[in-house]
């Protein structure tokens, strides 16, 4: 089902000051299909898409193959395109790939970050924390959305001064892949992971990136294990 227009800051990059139409749509779609409203193996009906997210068709073709090259949408050829399909394999591999280049992130970050970058970090804790209390109170459902925001923003600002743009770039696209299958299988794992996001909060502080390593790891690994052993994702 294409989703009616959502607000919302898309996932993967702040948006700019001036956008086009086409950048903002894609920024729609995309955090449309990051947050499961246009749930995984949905055919993406273009003449559908065109009336909800109010594009031509060949913005939209151009969009969907730029997610396609992001792995969030599938392209069919001739029968057009398809939210890309969730799978244990999958969700294994981009769960790696995602701690390969965070862990790297983590180093390079900590060992370069000032006063500036630590406050950032110390903000986004704050934010995600408060969050955390609240979904830990049982205001899960109305608030999901915003935590998952939250916990991407801290995980973002850990490895904010990594010094390349490019692995920033890559493990944003990344780590939204692997968001998405948070947020489809309505994962939450309590205290145990507000507890791992205040010790990755203390490592960064006392720029002991080893220990955030292990932590980071484990923090991913546990999730993973989660979903495929509650057979949310199979």
């Amino acid at each position: 089902m294409i989703p009616p227009r959502t607000r919302g800051a898309s996932m993967q990059n702040e948006a700019s000051p001036v956008e086009t139409v086409g950048e903002k749509t894609y920024r729609r779609i995309r955090t449309d299909i990051v947050f499961g409203r246009l749930p995984p193996g949905e055919r993406l009906t273009l003449d559908r898409m065109r009336d909800a997210y109010e594009v031509s068709v060949s913005t939209l073709r151009e969009l969907l193959n730029r997610l396609s090259s992001e792995g969030l949408v599938v392209a069919e050829g001739s029968r057009g395109f398809q939210v890309t399909p969730i799978s244990a394999a999958n969700l294994r591999e981009v769960a790696a790939m995602r701690c390969l280049l965070e862990t790297h992130a983590l180093e390079l970050s900590f060992t370069s970050g000032d006063m500036e970058w630590e406050g950032g970090v110390v903000a986004a804790h704050h934010k995600l924390a408060s969050m955390e209390r609240r979904m830990s109170a049982g205001e899960r459902s109305q608030h999901a959305e915003t935590w998952k925001q939250y916990d991407r923003e801290f995980h973002r600002a850990l490895i904010a001064a990594c010094g390349s743009r490019v692995l920033l770039e890559t493990h944003a696209q990344i780590y939204d892949r692997y968001l998405r299958y948070q947020v489809i299988a309505a994962v939450y794992r309590g205290e145990v992971a507000a507890g791992e996001h205040r010790r990755l909060l203390d490592f960064a502080l006392k720029r002991d990136w080893k220990s955030a390593q292990a932590t980071l790891t484990k923090h991913v690994q546990d999730c993973v294990a989660h979903m495929i052993h509650k057979r949310l994702v199979r």
